[in-house]
């Protein structure tokens, strides 16, 4: 079986276009690496998202009370989820060598519905970090099962003619912006001797030594966390950097966990359903799906790829959705494209597959070692923050080399592009001053305005206004959601502006991406490739 209808670059497109890799790209998305170099480089893909995937259960356990043991093995659950996710999508997906992980996009809606069930909101079996953790398994699955509807029916591919360049861009752009303020960055106490030793060994060995040896342009990343890394144990060691310190590596904390960790379905309780978390958590997708269009964008452009096909959009957004509801079934928090990934590709120039799924099938595996995830969980936050700033960098320029395809001197696409990023970064910002839905409830003061329709309905004897309070909180909850995720909010001005405002085709990108972009024909599903289709057949010859 060959991977030929997945090679777009330096080819011959099927409507005589050549599309041109970048020199950049050291392994194409189709090339396979030695298994050991692949090994080395698949574990890099994992380092540059491992703070993400890290983070996302530490928030939540901490916001459940879950108890210290506990939350080793949600870690790991995590970790376990990652690995079959990226499996799939690299296999029955859009087979692009995105890492799947824990998303941000989602965690808001799961903070707040954590929030209402610990206060005693809605009852639950257990204690209370699992009485919220099933009722987020339950909305996660119900919200992801309606993505598996939304990609694979084809509604998520259905936008791709909305898309130009000059939507695509500040999206993708806002991936890398959004993070500017991570708290691995712009701690109030942070260690920026350690974030610059990281930060400058990224640099130096990606930008500066790449030329003199080959092991420098393919493990930038790896080498750079692992000199850090080592650093910064030593002096923990020694006692210069002491327990309270940002750049302290607790060695202690290793030993201090289960060896194998027992991980299975619904391994927290059966999953419960409340309608109002669905719909929040849905929102949550809905932001999520906005910044995997991205990733799939950005992984194009970066690889000399045609822009992704309405057909590989569907099937990799539904089976993301999949995969949600997988988590769902497990326990975690759900699964999405990772940005980090991205980023990687860019600092690396390693894109291909391969490499990917072999660091999915090791973090699979290690998901269920204790040691590994308290390994991991070492690794202090300033080295993750350089290399945050390294890798989300590039995703910016990324985004910002897609507007070589319009018309710059345009000023409807320079007001567009200018004010897609600036909702994009102002939006959310104003939304970080509520730390859940629940506190955007009150500044809105839902309550009050529903006041006198509740006090009506109870002397009327009816549920209109019970079932109008559920639907205005729902969309209260939708906005903040969605207007906490820089991305979304970015990319759903500019696609609201960019196809209602006046422009030509030539002006706004669009007659040229249609020459760049891939044909449905061009990408094969699993099926397609397993059974050999007449019409790829015919495609071939």
């Amino acid at each position: 079986m060959t991977d030929e209808g997945d090679k777009h670059a330096d080819r011959d497109a099927g409507d005589g276009v050549d599309r041109d890799v970048s020199d950049h790209i050291e392994y194409g998305i189709d090339d396979r690496p030695p298994l050991g170099e692949s090994t080395v480089l698949g574990i890099q893909h994992y380092l540059t998202m491992v703070g993400a995937n890290i983070a996302v259960p530490l928030i939540l356990a901490s916001a459940m009370g879950m108890p210290g043991d506990v939350t080793a093995r949600f870690i790991g659950t995590f970790f376990v989820v990652s690995g079959i996710a990226t499996l799939a999508q690299t296999t029955f997906g859009n087979r692009y060598p995105i890492v799947q992980g824990a998303p941000f996009s989602m965690l808001a809606p799961a903070l707040a519905i954590i929030a209402v069930v610990t206060a005693g909101g809605v009852g639950g079996a257990g204690t209370d970090w699992q009485a919220a953790l099933v009722q987020l398994q339950g909305a996660i699955i119900v919200a992801a099962t309606v993505q598996v509807l939304m990609g694979y029916f084809g509604l998520v591919g259905k936008l791709q003619r909305f898309l130009s360049p000059v939507v695509v861009a500040p999206t993708i752009a806002l991936i890398g912006l959004a993070l500017f303020d991570a708290p691995q960055i712009t701690s109030v106490d942070q260690s920026w001797w350690l974030l610059g030793l990281t930060l400058v060994l990224i640099v130096l060995f990606s930008q500066y030594l790449d030329i003199k040896h080959k092991a420098f342009r393919l493990y930038p990343v790896i080498l750079a966390i692992a000199i850090a890394w080592i650093a910064a144990a030593l002096l923990s060691v020694a006692g210069v950097l002491g327990s309270g310190h940002p750049g302290h590596v607790p060695l202690g904390d290793v030993t201090e966990t289960s060896a194998v960790l027992p991980i299975y379905p619904f391994q927290w309780g059966t999953p419960e359903i409340t309608t109002a978390f669905v719909i929040g958590m849905f929102a949550g997708v809905l932001a999520s799906i906005v910044e995997s269009i991205g990733d799939y964008y950005a992984v194009a452009n970066m690889t000399g790829s045609g822009a992704p096909s309405e057909k590989r959009i569907n099937h990799g957004i539904g089976m993301e959705g999949l995969m949600n509801v997988f988590s769902g079934i497990m326990g975690t928090g759900g699964s999405t494209s990772y940005s980090e990934n991205v980023g990687a590709i860019g600092l690396t120039g390693v894109a291909s597959r391969y490499v990917v799924q072999i660091g999915a099938a090791i973090m699979l595996v290690v998901g269920f070692i204790g040691y590994f995830g308290q390994l991991i969980a070492t690794i202090p936050d300033p080295i993750v923050g350089g290399l945050f700033i390294a890798m989300f960098a590039q995703i910016v320029a990324v985004g910002i080399s897609n507007l070589k395809h319009v018309d710059l001197d345009s000023s409807r696409n320079v007001f567009v592009i200018g004010f897609a990023l600036f909702v994009g970064l102002a939006i959310p910002e104003y939304m970080a001053n509520f730390g859940s839905t629940l506190e955007f409830r009150d500044a809105v003061a839902l309550e009050a305005t529903l006041a006198p329709l509740l006090e009506a309905d109870a002397v009327a004897g009816t549920a209109i206004a019970g079932t109008l309070e559920a639907a205005i909180q729902a969309f209260v909850d939708t906005v903040f959601i969605i207007g906490s995720t820089g991305m979304a909010v970015g990319g759903l001005a500019a696609l609201v502006l960019d196809n209602t405002i006046p422009g030509s085709r030539e002006e706004r990108g669009l007659a040229e991406w249609d020459r760049l972009t891939e044909d449905d024909a061009e990408f094969e599903t699993f099926w397609e490739r397993w059974t050999g289709s007449d019409a790829d057949t015919d495609r071939r010859t």
